[in-house]
């Protein structure tokens, strides 16, 4: 029977019992997977990370150095989390008083991505390929494409899931310049359309 794992860790990495990580995902130097979490299959995990117990990453998640992903967080397929992303879980934190019980939900939908130094509030939701600019501050829940950044992040525009912005005529019509995918625009919600 070969026990040898699906995933690739590296030696100096810490993976705890009872973590559930998917074939093909590799974990890099000095990582901490805490029990408890769910890591899907093909991630990339990269340098000083952690992932906190009840964390679920979907498949094709990266992951870059030194984020924190911490319990409460929910990353869907093919979301990208920059370096140095941070998360929090507590509104109101206070050291002298615990409240890991008050922990709150935040979702990343598929193929959002969240740019380098980005700064993820609790209890909302990035909806699926939205673009979170690097060093943004996000307060509140972002439209599903949407392109925002700033301190607090405002939006500033629309993404294509190729990660182009997306310019709309006066019909609300937009093409993506890489995948040649159609986009539209009717009541500040983007729609991709199949390629023509």
């Amino acid at each position: 029977m070969d026990l040898t794992p699906a995933y690739l860790a590296h030696e100096t990495a810490v993976i705890d019992d009872n973590c559930i990580i998917g074939e093909g995902t590799r974990i890099w130097h000095f990582s901490h997977i805490m029990s408890g979490c769910r890591i899907g299959e093909q991630c990339a995990i990269g340098q000083n990370v952690v992932i906190s117990p009840e964390v679920i990453l979907g498949n094709k998640v990266k992951v870059q150095n030194n984020v924190s992903v911490h319990s409460g967080v929910i990353c869907e397929d093919e979301v990208f989390l920059g370096p140095s992303v941070v998360f929090t879980n507590i509104k109101n934190p206070r050291s002298a008083i615990s409240r890991r019980h008050q922990y709150q939900k935040t979702v990343v939908k598929k193929g959002a991505t969240l740019g380098a130094n980005s700064t993820i509030l609790c209890g909302i939701t990035i909806g699926e390929y939205a673009f979170i600019g690097a060093g943004s501050v996000v307060t509140k829940s972002v439209l599903p494409y949407a392109l925002v950044y700033g301190n607090p992040a405002r939006q500033h525009g629309w993404m294509s899931a190729f990660g182009h912005r997306l310019k709309f005529n006066e019909q609300g019509m937009a093409t993506c310049p890489e995948s040649q995918e159609k986009y539209e625009l009717n009541q500040n919600q983007v729609i991709r359309i199949s390629p023509s």
